[in-house]
């Protein structure tokens, strides 16, 4: 009879672990010496042979082995020299036969007689331990569940070698212990929280983790945790098994791969890099291969058509990943034209709308036509082709083609419906980048209608400047900058910031620059114009929110300057915008102590102006708070690596804004930067005339005769009787119509100008004058005569100035003349 079968069905049943059966505290016990005689008889083997240990204590151990000659017995005693275990049959008290299992040590006494130690339990407990002992070490060492145990401390006291395939990392087996315990890898964070929780509430767990790895598909694992105890209850430590069951449930991989696909794909606006995440998506984990072609239209300003590709479309490469670097071999790169053969299925893809799924080959018959694109995959043994088409709300977009060589299965129907579900998911994203991209193209392309195409010719200043829109994700924004000719040789440098992003950040700027030159040209004082502008930003913010379109409120810093190039000196005025940096020659960068104004918009507040003088060659930086808070730096930083940039004012300014951009701005800025560097200029002595003029109309003679001599000296003879004219009307103007004192200056700068200044506060206008008036006509003269004519006020009276186009240059129209009413009739 199989010895298994006497485990019986008491054995089978019990599910308790037996211990070892042949444990000197549990089993039988006998001592047999030298002379075959029972010394000793445990309390254990009375139980289960039923011979009390007064029956057999000093009796020969013979009597308990029936059918056997009892010398036969004593001699195979005598021949265990060591430990060895046997299946024994034996006499009980009752009558009857019981089969044991014994385990018989030899016991060495003094003067070399042996003694011998006898366990015996009964067979079937025997049977029981080996299959226990069989089973955990099966689960152990050849079950693909790993097994850990862990210290109280948290760590690897022992795991088995499936352990280090799903958790995936090295255990070496020999080497853990106690002695080694520190050697073996530390247990993951999810593993040691679980872990310590067992630890504290005594409870077991199970837990399932979803892993995504950088590289490879998602895992799924099952984890199990118990404390660990021994016969007293004390807690040795924790116990975990750890089994993959990615396999086990292909309907939750598939969610997980949506999952991922969500998560990872549209994770900005920009279109390349959608395409790339989707490709990303696909590869390795669907197909081997993936490619991502865009229709032409897609990637322009028109976008696709609303109808299916009904002819053959051009596509664009626009992404491609495969398992193995640089194969295949690609026809067209990134971004050229890829053309695909009639009956292809990425054609037949475009004209239907629907995904194609076919075996591919040399014999493919439009792979036939074209030799070259399946020479570029045949070392792949590729054999499965699926285009899919990249549609979102009614439009074709372009297709996604994918391929398998390395993955041996076929692709599926279950595989095209997953494929198809991410392309979908990855389609709107691309829509969503596409038409993002489109509004950024028009709200750029407003902006940078609104800026300056080109600085005007200055005299006073050398004029560089940079504007930089922010990255796609953030929008264009609202900064603009200005370069502005005044009266008098003067210029005004502008640089302003429109709170916010986007249209209507644009178009607020538009119409502050606007504003600005409109007030430039009325010579208003720094302080006075951003005055008005504060007044117009307010009346915008009441617009928009009366309105149910734009933001409900509209905001703006400014930074404002005046140079003036004869004087030297510069007036500045600023709202809530960094103060401006002067780059002097032989002194370190200085940002001049300017008050700073409130923010455009708040109202009611005043602001003011701060004049200083520049010393020639000077470098006047004016920026947006884009440039020195670029990368998440502080602003003291900003400061710093800008007066580095500053340094050495004397290099070309082209170089200076170079140097500004590769050190203060990242390479995709998330704000836009708007800056103006203008070094300074000093007009020379001999540029400039000026005259006191008396109250007193016989003085406009000697003025006139004064006039020509000096046009005479700059060589502008040509120039002397139109200036003479101009002079003669604007002083008896002012001696007869003013108050003193009266001042006449001639500056010859790259126009000829002239300006009479006096004591009072009253403006001339032009006029239409009656045939029967006997003046009038003197002002509309000088407008006749000059290029432009204006009034500035000053805190001690007025100007009035007047432009000539120096002899030899073209006279242009006026920019801000207004306008002039026709010669009257003569009478």
């Amino acid at each position: 009879m199989d010895e298994s079968e006497n485990m019986g069905v008491s054995g089978a049943a019990d599910h308790t672990y037996p211990g070892d059966p042949f444990d000197i505290k549990t089993s039988a016990v006998a001592i047999i010496d030298a002379e075959g005689l029972i010394a000793y008889w445990s309390r254990g083997a009375q139980d289960l042979l039923g011979y009390p240990a007064d029956d057999v204590v000093q009796r020969p151990a013979r009597l308990l082995w029936p059918g056997r000659v009892p010398t036969a017995m004593v001699s195979r005693l005598r021949r265990i020299d060591r430990a060895g275990d046997a299946v024994i049959a034996v006499r009980h008290r009752a009558g009857h036969t019981v089969r044991l299992a014994v385990r018989v040590c030899p016991l060495l006494a003094a003067g070399g007689s042996r003694d011998w130690l006898v366990l015996a339990c009964d067979v079937a407990d025997r049977h029981r331990h080996e299959w226990y002992e069989a089973v955990v070490q099966g689960l152990l060492e050849q079950s693909p569940i790993g097994v850990a145990a862990l210290d109280t401390r948290l760590r690897y006291r022992w795991v088995n070698r499936a352990l280090a395939g799903v958790e995936g990392h090295p255990v070496d087996t020999t080497s853990v212990g106690d002695a080694a315990g520190e050697a073996v890898p530390e247990t993951s964070p999810v593993v040691t929280r679980h872990a310590r929780q067992t630890l504290i509430s005594g409870q077991s767990q199970v837990t399932i983790e979803h892993v995504s790895p950088r590289r490879g598909p998602p895992r799924s694992r099952l984890r199990s945790f118990f404390p660990l105890r021994d016969g007293t209850g004390r807690t040795l430590g924790i116990c975990y098994a750890a089994l993959d069951v990615t396999a086990q449930d292909p309907s939750r991989e598939r969610l997980l791969l949506l999952n991922t696909a969500s998560e990872h794909i549209g994770t900005t606006l920009d279109l390349d890099r959608t395409v790339q995440e989707l490709a990303e998506v696909v590869v390795p984990r669907i197909a081997d291969f993936v490619a991502i072609d865009l229709l032409d239209v897609v990637q322009t300003e028109q976008g696709p058509p609303a109808a299916s590709v009904l002819r053959p479309a051009v596509l664009r490469h626009s992404a491609h990943l495969s398992i193995q670097e640089n194969q295949p071999r690609m026809l067209a790169g990134i971004g050229e034209a890829v053309q695909y053969p009639s009956g292809s299925p990425q054609q037949l893809c475009l004209a239907t709308g629907k995904a194609v799924r076919q075996s591919v080959g040399p014999s493919t018959p439009w792979l036939a036509d074209t030799p070259l694109r399946w020479t570029g995959t045949d070392g792949f043994d590729a054999h499965t082709h699926l285009v899919v088409p990249l549609r979102a709300r009614g439009i074709t977009m372009g297709v996604v083609t994918l391929l398998r060589w390395k993955n041996p299965d076929a692709f599926t129907e279950d595989d095209q419906l997953l494929v198809e579900d991410v392309v979908a998911r990855a389609a709107v994203c691309v829509d969503n980048a596409r038409r993002f991209a489109r509004e950024h193209q028009a709200a750029l392309t407003l902006q940078t209608s609104l800026l300056p195409s080109a600085l005007p010719p200055l005299s006073a200043v050398e004029v560089a400047y940079r504007y930089l829109p922010a990255d796609t994700d953030s929008g264009v924004g609202g900064d603009w900058f200005d370069v502005i000719p005044l009266s008098g040789a003067r210029v005004a440098l502008v640089v302003g910031d429109v709170i916010g992003h986007g249209l209507h950040a644009a178009a607020s700027m538009g119409r502050l620059r606007a504003a600005v030159q409109t007030l430039a040209d009325l010579d208003l004082s720094p302080d006075e114009l951003l005055a008005h502008v504060d007044d117009l930003v307010v009346r915008l913010s009441e617009e928009a929110e009366a309105s149910d379109e734009g933001p409900p409120a509209v905001g703006a810093t400014c930074v404002y300057v005046v140079y003036d190039p004869v004087s030297g000196t510069m007036s500045v005025a600023r709202a809530g915008h960094p103060s401006p940096a002067i780059a002097h020659l032989d002194e370190p960068v200085e940002f001049p102590d300017i008050p700073t104004g409130p923010l455009l918009g708040i109202g009611g507040l005043p602001f003011e102006s701060v004049e200083m003088p520049v010393e020639e060659g000077s470098v006047i930086a004016l920026y947006t708070d884009g440039l020195i808070s670029a990368s998440d730096q502080d602003v003291d930083v900003g400061l710093e690596r800008l007066c580095f940039t500053l340094a050495h004012p004397d290099r070309p300014l082209e170089e200076i804004c170079d140097t500004m951009v590769r050190i203060l701005l990242p390479d995709r800025p998330r704000d836009d930067v708007a800056f103006l560097v203008a070094r300074t200029h000093i007009l020379s002595r001999d540029r400039v005339a000026s005259w006191e003029v008396p109250v007193d109309p016989s003085a406009v003679h000697k003025v006139r005769d004064d006039v020509s001599h000096q046009l005479s000296l700059w060589g502008l003879e040509e120039a002397s009787f139109t200036t003479e004219l101009i002079v003669s009307e604007l002083v008896t103007n002012a001696i007869r119509h003013a108050c003193g004192p009266i001042g006449l200056r001639l500056i010859h700068e790259r126009v000829l100008i002239c300006e009479v200044s006096d004591g009072g506060s009253t403006s001339p206008h032009l006029r239409r004058a009656r045939t029967t008036d006997e003046g009038g006509r003197g002002l509309f003269l000088v407008a006749q005569l000059a290029q432009r004519w204006g009034t500035r006020y000053t805190d001690s009276g007025k100007t009035i100035w007047t432009e000539q186009p120096l002899p030899g240059q073209t006279s242009q129209p006026p920019r801000s003349s207004p306008s002039l009413p026709p010669v009257p009739p003569a009478p």
